[in-house]
């Protein structure tokens, strides 16, 4: 029996495998995005004048900061078309960087298909997906709300990013079994962990570092950052849920509706209605995806308490990849296959990470940085508070662009425009929130933000039909947050 929801919403279209292929050859790739976007910044390199800040170290912040009033120009280093073509290798591995290289998360990702390769072999998350909708028949909306939140909740302790990645491939099969579409599944995770990162209250890699890097206690401005993270996850929610509902209603409304047959097919493999019905996992599969959910359980608490990162996420997925597979009595060849096929799933996800860092490479290497750094400072002096506060959050919006890293940022940013704020009568934990807040709001779409060109590319959604679902849900957190940080200055 075929799912009519497939097709009622465009009658006249033909269901083909070339479909998506079609669509996305509307627009261009994130290879292509992100490559463009390398030549637009070394091109910059050619026109701002190069700069540089003293650096000193902070034993607290743990990276060197620049001091406050040491700009000074120095010999332009214009990055040419050899630096360009250099600069996504460079983006895997640059030992200079002050922002976190990225072959160690290309090579968790590679890791993590790898593992998600084997437990599709065993049938167990297909099969878990079909049980899983006959249970919550009737209930499906509610798994947006909930979900968003536990998101939220990495987002705003441990600055969850990276390792969301991992969940993808796994929640958006779910997402699509209960009528929705794939959208649906990647804002779940974006925005919901997204949202925790731009209204961080006790993140070490976003507010910690930035309030030391300002010279304050992190706990100052704690309120007003609960205000943001509270008040913006309840806006995100109603705005997915809305769309949701209407996407599920009637699904000529879904931004990728012309991807649906082809999103079904990829992430559901021509699962039917009489599938769901009849779905039963055996004993194997309940031990396999016992050992799944555990697997991401030491995930979280690897990372939130044990100062994890890539390389340890790695090997955990490795290595529970190997014990399914022996639970499973897979067999070495469908083992070993079933690793490298899934890892090759992936492929594309890794390089994506290599080429987002080769924009901030440039820019590091072309010396500019800084530069943009005085500029903002130079504009922000003897402004009013409104003013100040307002303008502080615009110019972190334009650096997040450049730097999409939180920790990356505040270690650039803070020690030179933290100050300022004693000039403006206005708290220097207010800067910290307003920087906090651009950083997380530009990283909801940020095409040099390894975390969401990843997260689509694993979604199958391209980058324009995400701009065109999330405008008006940036538009609305903007005067948000805007509104909160007025406040804030007012106080």
């Amino acid at each position: 029996m075929v799912d009519d929801r497939e097709t009622r919403h465009d009658p006249g279209r033909q269901a083909t495998p070339d479909a998506e292929r079609d669509l996305a050859s509307r627009f261009p790739t994130a290879y292509t995005i992100l490559f463009g976007l390398i030549i637009l910044v070394a091109a910059l390199t050619w026109i701002i004048p190069a700069g540089q800040y003293d650096r000193v170290m902070n034993e607290e912040v743990g990276r060197e900061v620049a001091l406050p009033g040491t700009y000074q120009t120095v010999a332009s280093n214009p990055q040419g078309f050899v630096e360009v073509m250099l600069a996504p290798t460079a983006g895997f591995y640059d030992p200079d960087s002050y922002v976190a290289n990225a072959i160690d998360v290309a090579l968790f990702i590679l890791f993590l298909g790898g593992f998600l390769g084997v437990m599709n072999a065993t049938g167990a998350i297909d099969t878990g997906i079909r049980s899983a909708m006959r249970h919550l028949e009737g209930h499906e909306i509610w798994m947006i709300p909930i979900l968003m939140t536990l998101f939220a909740l990495g987002g705003t302790t441990y600055g969850m990013a990276e390792e969301t990645l991992a969940f993808y491939a796994i929640l958006i099969p779910v997402i699509l079994a209960a009528g929705y579409d794939a959208v649906t599944g990647v804002a779940i995770i974006l925005i919901g962990a997204g949202i925790g990162v731009l209204g961080s209250t006790i993140n070490p890699f976003a507010t910690v570092i930035a309030a030391n890097a300002a010279d304050i206690p992190f706990t100052d401005g704690i309120v007003l950052r609960f205000i943001l993270l509270i008040g913006g996850l309840l806006i995100c929610i109603a705005y997915v849920m809305r769309y949701a509902s209407r996407v599920k209603a009637d699904p000529s409304r879904s931004v990728v509706a012309k991807q649906w047959d082809a999103h079904r097919r990829v992430f559901l493999k021509g699962q039917q209605g009489d599938d769901i019905e009849n779905a039963t996992l055996d004993t194997t599969q309940i031990i396999a995806l016992t050992i799944f959910a555990l697997t991401f359980a030491v995930m979280i608490w690897g990372v939130s308490t044990q100062g994890w990162w890539m390389a340890r996420m790695g090997a955990l997925f490795f290595g529970a990849a190997i014990v399914i597979g022996l639970v499973a009595r897979l067999g070495e060849k469908t083992l070993t296959s079933s690793f490298v096929d899934g890892a090759r799933e992936l492929l594309g996800v890794a390089l994506v990470v290599g080429l987002a860092r080769g924009i901030v490479v440039i820019m590091e290497q072309g010396m500019i940085a800084d530069t943009i750094l005085h500029s903002a400072e130079a504009s922000l002096g003897g402004l009013p508070e409104l003013a100040f506060i307002n303008l502080m959050f615009w110019i972190e919006v334009g650096m997040s662009f450049f730097v999409p890293s939180s920790s990356g940022l505040a270690v650039l940013s803070m020690p030179i425009l933290a100050p300022l704020a004693d000039f403006a009568n206005v708290g220097r934990d207010l800067v910290v929130t307003a920087y906090q807040s651009a950083n997380g709001l530009v990283n909801l779409i940020n095409p040099t933000f390894a975390v969401v060109i990843g997260g689509l590319t694993i979604g199958r959604v391209s980058y324009d039909r995400w701009l065109v679902f999330i405008w008006p849900l940036l538009l609305i957190l903007t005067v948000f947050i805007s509104v909160v940080i007025s406040v804030g200055a007012l106080l």
